[in-house]
């Protein structure tokens, strides 16, 4: 593969039917560059995958209603020279769920397990692409490289290690790779965190100096407000890398939160389509490089049910250190810091509540005193740094205080004691239209 590729990831609410399978090979054949496609299991696949690694009993009857289900998407498989490796992978879940049966704790066959739902789906995706006449061929992610930072479960690929093992030669044809999964620091296989698969995209993307990527999902791109909340809304046409970001770190759950980071100071595009309506509106979100201007409120992300975590600091010869630690600290212990601001005198984390217990116990060690409050919900505003312009969004702006505003790069968090949340972003949403319109 000379050229720059483009990669194409498919997550698992676009593999539904095999009519999907139809939109894949369309896409392939029209595209006029290289394509590399990055591929989640079946829809629900991973689901049962899990349920199943609680019941390891029922291996029997779930492999044969995987192997049905898989089929029904591409029935001439079985004439395949894929139908081989299609069975050996049929065969090591079942090995996977004798492991469990024995051993509930045994995380390497648990994620080989988790892992065998990408491996049917590139099985299928390949086979179905050869059927039209494309030269394709099933990739495991691991196989040619692609090394995860952790063991067992990873927040990210080793970009490092990655680049200086990543087996280009396999990048012949139509690859057809397995996404969310990796070799981890042990040599065994690792897993992302749920949605990884955008991350693998955007990582691969890196490594082979792509031209963009492409994430087809079943929404038409990155709402300004999470559709959970009930407000209606168009996509975001453009988000800068560092408000993507933001926003995936806050409340846009279509987004895995490190998804930009292996193309941000590359400058490669990612794109957000709905793999079975963009032909008919063209609408996407595109998410590029940052463009300094007129702070503008692009989205507007909200967390129910939050802590402030207040550290008072003590003295520190290297206070960078410190807070660099305390944050390796939360994040090793999986909790979840939501936004923080530090200065030379505190820092502040704002975390969920039923997290709070184990922050304690963790910045406990960094600082003499450490308290907290809890407040109803974190507003951010992404794109708008000001919160002047923000808090003229608020009917109620001048109440509040000015401990209940964090201020990072490209965003303003507000902190609210309001429960009714809906009826707020609701009124918010309005203000942001008005002002944009």
């Amino acid at each position: 593969m000379h050229d720059a590729p483009e990669i194409h990831k498919f997550g698992g609410s676009c593999l539904r039917d095999a009519s999907d399978l139809e939109r894949i090979a369309n896409i392939v054949m029209e595209s006029e560059q290289p394509v590399v496609l990055v591929v989640s299991a079946l829809w629900g696949t991973t689901d049962r995958l899990m349920r199943a690694a609680k019941e390891p009993r029922y291996a029997g009857r779930l492999v044969n209603d995987l192997a049905s289900h898989h089929l029904r998407f591409a029935p001439s498989l079985v004439n395949s020279p894929l139908f081989d490796v299609f069975q050996r992978v049929l065969a090591g879940i079942e090995d996977s769920l004798a492991a469990l049966e024995t051993e509930r704790s045994d995380t390497s066959a648990y994620n080989r397990l988790l892992a065998s739902g990408e491996r049917l789906s590139a099985l299928i995706i390949a086979h179905h692409l050869v059927e039209c006449g494309i030269d394709a061929h099933p990739v495991g992610a691991e196989d040619i490289g692609l090394c995860l930072d952790g063991m067992g479960t990873a927040r990210t690929v080793d970009m490092q290690r990655s680049a200086e093992r990543l087996d280009k030669e396999a990048f012949w044809g139509v690859p057809v790779v397995t996404g969310w999964f990796g070799e981890g620091n042990d040599g065994d296989i690792a897993l992302l965190g749920r949605g990884g698969s955008d991350h693998t995209a955007t990582a691969l993307a890196a490594l082979l100096n792509a031209q963009r990527v492409v994430l087809w999902k079943d929404v038409l791109g990155i709402y300004p407000i999470n559709p959970r909340w009930g407000v209606s809304a168009s996509p975001i046409p453009y988000l800068g890398y560092g408000e993507a970001i933001e926003f995936a770190n806050a409340d846009a759950t279509i987004l895995h939160p490190a998804t930009v980071q292996p193309v941000y100071t590359i400058g490669i595009p990612i794109e957000i389509r709905h793999l079975s309506g963009y032909g008919r509106n063209n609408m996407k979100t595109v998410i590029g490089p940052d463009i300094d201007g007129t702070p503008t409120v692009k989205a507007v992300a909200c967390i129910p049910r939050v802590a402030c975590v207040n550290v008072q600091l003590t003295y520190s010869d290297d206070a960078v250190a410190d807070l660099s630690d305390a944050i390796g600290q939360l994040q090793k212990h999986d909790v979840r810091v939501c936004s923080f601001e530090a200065t030379p005198n505190r820092w502040r984390f704002i975390l969920p509540q039923h997290e709070v217990s184990r922050s304690m116990s963790i910045l406990n060690r960094f600082s003499g005193e450490v308290t907290y409050d809890y407040h109803a919900a974190m507003l951010s505003f992404i794109g708008c740094s000001d919160p002047k312009t923000v808090l003229a969004l608020l009917e109620e702006g001048s109440n509040y205080r000015e401990e209940d505003v964090l201020v990072t790069n490209r965003s303003t968090h507000l902190l609210t004691q309001r429960h009714d949340i809906s009826a707020m972003l609701d009124e918010v949403m309005v203000r942001v239209n008005a002002n944009q319109g």
